[in-house]
């Protein structure tokens, strides 16, 4: 038999993909990991700059079948993240698979033969029965377009593509944007930076992070104790988990974390403008809630100035506020985040009938339980639209969902189908409850946020709790689905191969 008639692709070598490729090997099923970097991690490989670390506390942000017992600190930062997914490649036998520097560009379907194929920059192209995707939301940087940003004359780069080769020492540093990123490394350039201007668009809550190193007793119990720290780790869940009500408009919890943040600040800022700056005008939740125990320090430096300005334009040597005002810098860093709703942007991904993804998402991207897309058959995603958390660690949702998908393959493989499709109707359906859903979720009460696309529809976060979405997810409805041989779909015209595949999918469950 071809092996493209049983084998898997999957795009990425991130979390997602990685998570995957395990299930898929252990199961026997051939597969090849296409990644565009030359090394694994997907976006703990990209995101070098000074202090980036994770926002899920280290015992939870790693896989459940690959527990990491000897973290560092509580909140493992980023070179740690990476030599931990390093270390999974090679334990568990992924490595041989990846094909690195191997850049997809397009994907596209035969009905006929019921397989994809995939090209890549190079030229080549490739076939698989299954086609999955683990880009996930945050890999594309974004800039804005700022008028006269051409012309700057220094080094200007962009936090997620870290120039280190650009020396900050004794220079006067603007960094453009204080979310998640920022609030990392603003405290770690602020102790060389001549002088440090954070422009700011607007003011974000912020709890403290609570950070600190492991001690070597707790290491080495967790070690000789591998259900201590399996234990820890669901201790961590459950208090993530308690906190969804906050986000799903519980007026007590809402109350809690406002007053917690407002202690936070209280406690670290003292001049009454710069707390005034610092306060948010919407409600706690509505944007992504932000860790940190010294932003607040760098920011009561002397050589660290908060400019809550809109920026006009940049000139050569400096920026240009709305208001006129000039600030003249040596190095801009963009802290702007990513095109987070523009999700396998730049492929081109194409299903039956010659339809385009981006058309079918024409209207904002959507999926069901955000894996499958009804035309894109064998088609699954991981961390796709609305599978964001704003409150737990995405290493579940990924494992949820890696879970799904090796259930659509198992029903693939049983049945001797060649492919699987979503109806439509499960998916209008599904999204059509999901969006009323997330109208009433505190992500709703704010005009723009990155879990938002320009037409306000929320296409990146998950509308409920973990515990929810691991019980919809835990085994494929094939009741939503069409299963078709390939030999049939030839044979038959498409309107009545997918009236009559219905009737012959012969569901079992």
């Amino acid at each position: 038999m071809d092996e493209s008639n049983e084998r898997a692709i999957i795009i990425g070598a991130g979390f997602s993909g990685l998570c995957l490729a395990y299930h898929l090997g252990k199961q026997g099923i051939p597969y090849t990991v296409l990644e565009k970097g030359s090394d694994v991690g997907g976006t703990w490989r990209e995101n070098t700059y000074p202090g980036a670390a994770c926002d899920i506390a280290s015992m939870s942000y790693c896989f459940s079948f690959a527990q990491k017992s000897d973290w560092t600190r509580k909140w493992s930062s980023q070179p740690e993240i990476l030599e931990y997914i390093r270390g999974c490649v090679d334990d568990l036998g992924i490595r041989e698979h990846i094909r690195f520097d191997c850049e997809v560009v397009s994907a596209e379907f035969d009905e006929g033969r019921g397989l994809w194929t995939v090209r890549t920059a190079d030229g080549e192209e490739l076939e698989a029965k299954v086609l999955a995707s683990g880009v996930g939301q945050l890999h594309r940087p974004a800039t804005p377009n700022i008028a006269g940003a051409a012309d700057f004359e220094g080094p200007m780069f962009h936090s997620a593509r870290w120039d280190h080769g650009v020396d900050l020492t004794g220079k006067t540093v603007a960094v453009i944007g204080n979310a998640a990123s920022a609030i990392q490394f603003i405290p770690q350039i602020a102790k060389t930076a001549a002088r440090l201007k954070v422009f700011q668009r607007s003011a974000n809550w912020m709890l403290k992070r609570n950070d600190r190193a492991y001690t070597d007793v707790e290491k080495a119990r967790f070690a000789r104790y591998p259900l201590l720290a399996k234990l820890y780790r669901y201790r961590i869940w459950f208090e993530n988990e308690c906190k969804f009500p906050v986000f799903a408009g519980n007026k007590i919890g809402q109350d809690l974390f406002h007053r917690l943040a407002e202690k936070h600040l209280d406690e670290k800022i003292s001049d009454p403008e710069l707390r005034r700056l610092l306060t948010p005008d919407y409600p706690i939740g509505a944007k992504r809630i932000l860790i940190s125990d010294d932003y607040y320090d760098a920011l009561n430096r002397d050589n660290v100035e908060l400019i809550a300005a809109g920026i006009d334009r940049i000139t050569p040597d400096a920026l240009v506020t709305s208001s006129g005002e000039k600030h003249e810098v040596d190095v801009i860093v963009f802290a702007t985040g990513f095109a987070t709703t523009e999700f396998l942007v730049p492929m081109k991904i194409t299903g039956r009938n010659g339809v385009r993804l981006e058309e079918k998402w024409k209207d904002g991207a959507e999926a069901y339980l955000g894996i499958s897309v009804s035309g894109f058959p064998n088609f699954f995603m991981m961390y796709g639209p609305n599978t964001n958390l704003g409150h737990n660690s995405i290493i579940f949702m990924i494992e949820c969902q890696v879970a799904y998908i090796m259930d659509c393959i198992r029903r693939l493989r049983a049945g001797g189908s060649s492919w699987l499709d979503l109806s439509e109707a499960a998916q209008r359906e599904y999204n059509r409850e999901l969006q009323e859903t997330l109208a009433g979720r505190i992500w709703s009460r704010v005009g723009s946020s990155w879990y938002k696309n320009a037409a306000g529809k929320i296409t990146n976060n998950w509308s409920g709790s973990t515990i929810e979405y691991w019980w919809r997810t835990r085994r494929a409805d094939m009741k939503n689905y069409t299963l078709m041989r390939a030999d049939f779909a030839v044979a038959t015209d498409s309107a009545d191969a997918a009236n009559s595949a219905t009737s012959r999918s012969g569901d079992s469950r």
